[in-house]
């Protein structure tokens, strides 16, 4: 029986995609390559150039939207880096 090729290898070839969320969050960007989670990045400018309120940052989100946007980009984080 052949060994499952390395995780690194899977990424690659698009066959095992990195968590959003749930993971550990150095892993994450040492594995992205980032400094920033890309979805941290693309929420602040869509935030920065769309959702200018006055206290937006300390706003809490609706609960069902924040699980709805969390299953999303968990398995679409790829479209993120555009």
């Amino acid at each position: 029986m052949k060994s499952r090729p390395p995780p690194q290898k899977l990424r690659q070839r698009g066959i095992l995609r990195e968590r959003v969320f749930g993971c550990d969050l150095g892993e994450h960007l040492h594995n992205s390559g980032h400094d920033v989670p890309q979805v941290v990045k693309s929420c602040a400018e869509f935030i920065e150039k769309i959702g200018v309120v006055d206290g937006i940052y300390r706003l809490s989100g609706i609960s069902s939207n924040i699980q709805k946007l969390r299953f999303v980009l968990n398995g679409k984080s790829s479209a993120l880096a555009a």
